[in-house]
């Protein structure tokens, strides 16, 4: 029997490729110095595609130190690496700042432009907050795909979320499968991208590899140096934040943005610490 949608349903979800098993997205946040000098030849050994958000937020116009240049953004973009938005001051984004949203992201897109980079069509959306009020202003600045934590199903402490499910999932709505923090080991890596089969896509978040300024979200070099030839020996396929177009159907995003997320909240209520009992 054929039901939520009827037939028109079935067809538009028909539209779009299933994501075959291994898929994973590979993303970067804050422009550290490490994802030039680190993680870029990495990536490149392996062949694997990356997407990196482009603040200029924190100390990076003086801290050329824990900072990249736009040189070294530049030396990304023309490596095929995707360069995204992530705000220029990395605003939290809130029901009150999303009036400020549009200059925050078109500052970002005129500084690519300034050095032959796209503008982008990737957002990762500051401190993995999200408001569905700030959706239109991302629509109307060309973006296309965006990136959040894994709240509100999975704790931030936890350090991931679920795996995105295309069609399922807006795609300016993508969660984060996981989160990688100081104390990660393989076995975190392994429980995060486990999850890419089924029709799913892991989707994994670093910041600096090392992050010399943000301690909390660092990776130890030798840490992500066994991560990523942990997947190129096990075959995942790593792509960019905008390669997931490939397995979605833009012309159809799902009616209510928050509806795949209540679900899973139904499902699996996150646990309730004791302070909040």
């Amino acid at each position: 029997m054929i039901v939520a949608g009827g037939w028109l349903g079935l067809v538009a979800a028909l539209a779009a490729p299933i994501a075959p098993a291994k898929i994973v997205v590979l993303t970067f946040d804050d422009a550290s110095t490490s994802h030039h000098t680190v993680a870029r030849p990495i990536l490149k050994r392996y062949g694997f595609g990356a997407t990196f958000f482009i603040t200029e937020g924190f100390t990076f116009p003086t801290n050329k130190h824990d900072y990249m240049t736009w040189r070294q953004i530049a030396d990304l973009h023309r490596d095929g690496f995707e360069i995204g938005n992530h705000t220029r001051d990395h605003l939290g984004i809130t029901e009150k700042t999303v009036p400020r949203l549009a200059t925050q992201l078109e500052v970002i897109a005129a500084r690519c432009r300034e050095n032959g980079i796209p503008a982008p069509v990737s957002f990762a959306w500051p401190g993995n907050k999200f408001h569905v009020t700030a959706l239109t202003v991302l629509q109307q600045a060309g973006i296309r795909f965006a990136r959040r934590g894994g709240e509100p199903e999975v704790p931030y402490s936890v350090g991931g979320g679920p795996p995105y499910e295309p069609g399922a999932d807006h795609p300016l709505l993508i969660p984060t499968t996981g989160d990688a923090r100081p104390n990660w080991t393989l076995e975190d890596l392994k429980r995060a991208v486990v999850q890419a089969r089924d029709g799913h896509i892991a989707v994994l978040q670093f910041h600096g590899v090392p992050d010399g300024e943000h301690p909390w979200v660092n990776t130890p070099r030798e840490r992500f140096e066994e991560y990523m030839a942990w997947l190129h020996q096990e075959g995942f396929t790593v792509i960019a934040l905008r390669d997931v177009a490939r397995y979605i159907d833009d012309k159809n995003l799902p009616a209510d943005p928050m509806a795949v997320i209540n679900r899973r909240l139904k499902a699996n209520p996150p646990p309730v610490s004791p302070s909040t009992r």
